[in-house]
């Protein structure tokens, strides 16, 4: 058989493919190229060759979650910094292997695979020879080479430095945590429809179909391993969808204390891909009106509500311009989901910490601002708006709550959990959470609108 061309294995699914590793590694370092230019590895991972994507993209995200720790060995290793396909493939293979006990394959096939994958690449042929050395001499050298970027803190947690000193600013007791459940890899969630099936009797599907999994919070359950949606017992019927269990919180959360008995009027304000739109309609008899400024992610609404076989008014429209979308009837709840950072769930999304910048968190935080400014005056005196955004940065979440507050005279705080850490089920203040088990980074504050009172003036 040809050198390099043996079938491998898709890193981290257990699947068979008949594409060989030094192929998977290509398209690997494609994504982590790709996201070093600032384009998001979603994007990148549609270029890739459908037969290629479940191997390549384990095998990118890994790599994504040991970038700092790559580049880190890179500089130890390179006296200059090869071109960009050269660069991105030898870090993306010292990412893989620098644990020897997290590489996906043994060391020594990476690395022959990696230099095969040079010399078959028109981007990087020409540095197969230097990729071949500097990967030959890590391996003579790793302890040494490792221990030596043991200081760097960008090596060590595998995030920005900004992004470290920030937690460490935020959440001085936690950042740790947070970093390393970053790290990990997220579990598959799952949000048992309960207009069909409550999660005890979901759990016995499963079990028939020898599919080891556990119970999370209200109405989640957790499978022990991941799997394509469409091999998942009643997804593509609307008995299940795939949702983290601290984003399941939201539904419950703002219907709480709303008069029961009668239809209500509900805003999810920035509502694509449609998971929370769709849990909502799943706990109430309500008319919801679902917004998203993009029509191709509102496309995506109405297929999720379709799969769940429910109704929503869905608009392509932008929720800070309610004088095109509005009709004045107030809601009785409304739903923001703000843009944000998505600094909670870099674990399933290993890219954003490579994306975002400092400045992104202060201008996030203005349109989140703006986003609660322009919606309260849409809500009736007793309704209630939940905020929330995916993020443990204080600025869109305890601060942006706080401000709030103080300039609306007729908003009233409800219990809310406020900020959720990753995975480690402790809130930064150190109470336990109100959600035991595995669940991303998430904030959320609960406001109710109270009759008499008005915005507070400028500087109270």
């Amino acid at each position: 058989m040809e050198r390099g061309s043996a079938p491998y294995a898709h890193a981290g699914t257990g699947q068979g493919s008949s594409a060989a590793l030094w192929r998977l590694l290509q398209a690997a370092a494609e994504v982590v190229q790709s996201v070093r230019a600032g384009h998001s590895a979603t994007a990148a991972m549609e270029r890739v060759d459908v037969r290629l994507r479940p191997g390549a993209q384990a095998l990118a995200f890994q790599a994504l979650r040991s970038l700092g720790r790559a580049e880190a060995l890179r500089h130890l290793l390179a006296r200059r910094t090869p071109p960009a396909p050269a660069d991105a493939l030898l870090c993306t293979a010292l990412a893989l292997c620098w644990s020897q006990a997290e590489a996906p394959y043994e060391v020594f096939t990476l690395v022959d695979q990696a230099v095969e994958a040079a010399k078959r690449s028109a981007a990087a042929q020409g540095q197969a020879g230097f990729i071949n050395a500097c990967l030959r001499r890590f391996l003579r050298e790793r302890d040494a080479l490792v221990a030596a970027t043991d200081a760097d803190l960008v090596a060590r947690w595998n995030h920005p430095l900004w992004w470290i000193r920030r937690l460490q600013q935020d959440h001085p007791q936690h950042w740790r945590a947070i970093l390393e459940a970053n790290n990990s890899q997220a579990p598959m969630t799952l949000r048992v429809n309960a207009r069909r099936a409550s999660p005890a009797q979901y759990l016995a599907t499963l079990k028939a179909a020898a599919i080891d999994a556990s119970a999370v919070g209200q109405h989640g359950v957790v499978l022990a391993r991941p799997r394509p949606v469409h091999e998942v017992p009643g997804f593509d019927e609307g008995l299940v969808s795939v949702q983290d269990a601290a984003a399941q919180l939201a539904a419950p959360l703002l219907l709480q204390g709303l008069e029961p008995g009668r239809p209500l009027a509900i805003l999810d304000a920035c509502a694509a891909p449609g998971g929370k739109t769709g849990h909502l309609l799943e706990l109430a008899d309500a008319q919801v009106t679902a917004l998203d400024v993009d029509p191709l992610r509102c496309e995506r609404i109405h297929e999720t509500l379709r799969r769940l076989r429910l109704t929503a008014r869905v608009l392509a429209a932008d929720a800070r311009e309610p004088s095109a979308w509005w009709d004045g009837q107030p809601f009785d709840a409304i739903l923001l989901d703000a843009p944000c950072t998505a600094s909670g769930i870099v674990r399933r999304h290993p890219d954003v910490r490579w994306l975002r910048r400092e400045s992104d968190i202060a201008q996030l935080a203005a349109v989140q601002a703006g986003l609660l400014a322009v919606l309260w005056p849409l809500l009736k005196p007793g309704g209630r708006l939940l905020y929330c955004t995916c993020s443990v940065f204080r600025a869109e979440g305890e601060v942006q709550a706080q401000t709030f507050v103080a300039h609306n005279k007729d908003a009233v705080s409800r219990p809310a959990p406020g900020h959720l850490m990753p995975q480690t089920g402790v809130k930064a203040n150190g109470v336990p959470d109100n959600l035991e088990g595995d669940h991303d980074g998430f904030y959320y504050a609960l406001f109710e609108k109270i009759a008499g009172a008005g915005p507070a003036g400028p500087g109270s």
